[in-house]
């Protein structure tokens, strides 16, 4: 074993390999062929074609085919975060929304896409399901100004344009779901200024001539966010809910009492944040039972029995960001990554649980000798548990030099409002392989610790968050794990409004990367698109009356205070937070004379979707933290400190 510095360890994990690993799995259903055999459809990224998102399949014999041919990309920007963009509907076709018309389209097998919805600059469509012989969708519609109108709708497949308005009533709808038979539509609901993890409502409407007549709320409270709602029988609906303070699963019948009764409760969260239209925390198996994933820092796959309460943990490869995607009889599709395994698409059996089939990634292509294995830690911030994951320097062929502390780079996620979980990355394996370590906060604010944890952040956006990223840091490096003068932090979106608080506000880190970070409350709310209109009343306070609080709070409003070297990296069609809020920032550098670089992106939004983007970055990001942190990365460009 050859003995090197931190952070010129010789790696096979390049960032080009990076780009091509690890598939971000956009949706997946388990799909009858027309001989009865079992199909696997799934959405993917692909890094190398721009980003775009394709649909695969699996045959029931095992061949992999492409069912959505380029250039076509299936993805949706209902709520700007989309979801839902794609499912399978009758006669083995698929259904689509394409990325730049917004329009739903339908591929038969072997044909051609052709439109079911007519053209309009206006509209989008997301959310697709096919329920009971029918294609619903969540349809957004923006008009000159205000809130767009948002429905749910019922789209016809045949020749015929044909879109039929289902319900409305409230400024966010998601997650319908039919009753068997169709009889009734559940559905989850929100107005401004609620975000879906703050309040929602749970409703129940009644269809006649194909759309809904009348509908109530069914929530137990107003105070709660309940989700995904899912008929058992034509009369018992299940869903989930939080009035405990953690999400787990609930059942109600429809009768005269709406009687509310939990199902298996859990000190764990099966539930999360809405982001996405997408977005399922468990899925119905075919003999009552539930498939459902439980966090509790990290996720577990449990399968519940309503009828007695029981739930016993069923083994799967994933145990972060794990999605019941679709199931089946006894089957169970899940997306997710594990502590050694990349992300990936699993089938799982509910009856055979060592049954485990990998259906698309899920495998390091460097072996798993070069994935760190995380750790969970927790850290004492001033308002309480600060939790997180640590990855060390990991690299089977080299060692640092006896005594020798190492670098460490603090992840700040996006959101704030999410979640990471302890799995292994080949963006982090990409900085643990060459003796960086990575260590990934849940701040306070993060989903998958219950909602006393999640609203710790409420009125305090660039404090706590601010004050955990530092407590962490500083823990890290009290316990001897890490070299407390070679700490970074870095963070994209929200996670950039941490890095540039933590630096005009704490002393904690050596080096910052921001990337498309926030730097300016008040140009935030003016900019943000309709989904996130209000969700600074939550975190900061609303306007005008918390005016002073952005101003405090931004870091624009500090930049003398920016002393710490820092890469801005920055897409150039970033609608969410524009290309002039970093351009301030890069300017208040080169005032004050502090090392920086400033990179921009030409065709990517708010999150960096290209493969040479992500090459770009990561060996930016490499160069950067070797010029400052001290030591000089092998095989990688040296990027330019101004």
């Amino acid at each position: 074993m050859e003995t090197l510095p931190y952070g010129t360890w010789p790696s096979p994990v390049t960032a080009a390999s990076v780009a091509a690993a690890s598939p971000r799995i956009e949706g997946a259903l388990l799909v009858r062929d027309h001989d009865g055999g079992e199909e696997v459809w799934w959405g993917e990224t692909v890094p190398a074609e721009g980003g775009r998102t394709t649909v695969r399949r699996r045959l029931a014999s095992g061949e992999m085919q492409e069912l959505l041919p380029a250039p076509w990309s299936a993805r949706s920007r209902v709520h700007e975060y989309g979801g839902g963009a794609w499912t399978a509907i009758d006669r083995g076709r698929l259904a689509f929304v394409d990325k730049d018309s917004q329009r739903v389209w339908a591929l038969p097998p072997g044909g051609a896409p052709r439109a079911l919805t007519p053209p309009d600059d206006d509209t989008r469509y997301g959310g697709l399901t096919w329920q009971g012989g029918l294609l619903i969708a969540v349809r957004e519609v923006h008009q000159n100004a205000g809130i767009p109108r948002r429905d749910l709708v019922a789209i016809a497949t045949g020749e015929r344009w044909n879109v039929t308005d289902l319900t409305a009533d409230s400024h966010f709808l998601a997650q319908p779901a039919l009753s068997p038979g169709g009889r009734h539509l559940a559905w989850v609901a929100w107005n401004h200024p609620d975000m879906p993890w703050d309040r929602t409502e749970l409703r129940v409407g009644r269809i006649e001539a194909g759309t809904v007549v009348e509908w109530t709320t069914v929530s137990a409270s107003a105070a709660t966010a309940p989700l995904q709602p899912a008929w058992l029988d034509a009369d018992d609906l299940v869903y989930l809910d939080d009035p405990t303070g953690r999400w787990n699963l609930w059942r109600m019948r429809l009768d005269a009492e709406l009687a509310h009764a939990p199902v298996a409760p859990a000190d764990a969260d099966t539930g999360g944040a809405l982001w996405s239209l997408g977005a399922r925390w468990y899925g119905l198996l075919g003999d009552g039972r539930i498939a459902a994933v439980r966090t509790n820092g990290r996720d577990e796959l449990v399968v519940v029995d309503p009828a007695t309460g029981d739930a016993q943990t069923l083994p799967s490869p994933a145990t972060a960001g794990v999605t019941v995607e679709h199931t089946a009889g006894t089957r169970i599709l899940v997306s997710g990554s594990g502590p050694t395994t990349p992300s990936g698409l699993w089938l799982l059996d509910a009856d055979h649980p060592e049954r485990i089939d990998t259906v698309r990634g899920g495998e390091s292509p460097w072996g798993v000798e070069w994935m760190p294995r995380p750790r969970p830690v927790t850290y004492e911030g001033p308002r309480g548990p600060v939790h997180a994951f640590a990855y060390p320097p990991t690299n089977p062929i080299a060692s640092a030099p006896e005594g020798e502390l190492p670098p460490y780079v603090v992840f700040v996620h996006g959101g704030p409002t999410s979640h990471v979980g302890g799995a292994a990355s080949a963006k982090i394996a990409y900085l643990t392989s060459r003796g960086i370590g990575v260590l990934d906060v849940n701040y306070g604010g993060s989903t998958g610790y219950g909602r006393e944890y999640r609203e710790r952040l409420r009125g305090q956006w660039g404090v706590v968050d601010v004050d955990d990223v530092a407590a962490a840091a500083r823990g890290l490096g009290a316990q001897g794990l890490a070299d407390p003068a070679r700490i970074a932090i870095a963070g994209g979106s929200a996670g950039g409004w941490t890095v540039l608080c933590a630096l005009t506000g704490t002393d904690a880190f050596a080096a910052g990367i921001s990337r498309y970070g926030v730097a300016d409350l008040r140009r935030l709310a003016e900019d943000t698109h309709d989904f996130e209109a209000r969700y600074l009343d939550g975190m900061v306070g609303p306007l005008p009356q918390a005016e002073a609080l952005y101003v405090e709070r931004s870091p624009l409003s500090r930049l003398e205070r920016l002393t710490t070297p820092l890469l801005i990296e920055q897409g150039l069609d970033d609608l969410v937070v524009p290309p002039s809020q970093s351009e301030a920032v890069r300017d208040a550098l080169a005032e004050n004379g502090v090392a920086h670089a400033y990179l921009t992106f030409e065709g990517e939004g708010h999150g960096f979707r290209r493969a040479e983007t992500i090459v770009a970055t990561l060996e930016a990001e490499l160069s950067f933290l070797g010029q400052v942190l001290g030591f000089d990365p092998p095989g990688v460009e040296r990027v330019e400190l101004s």
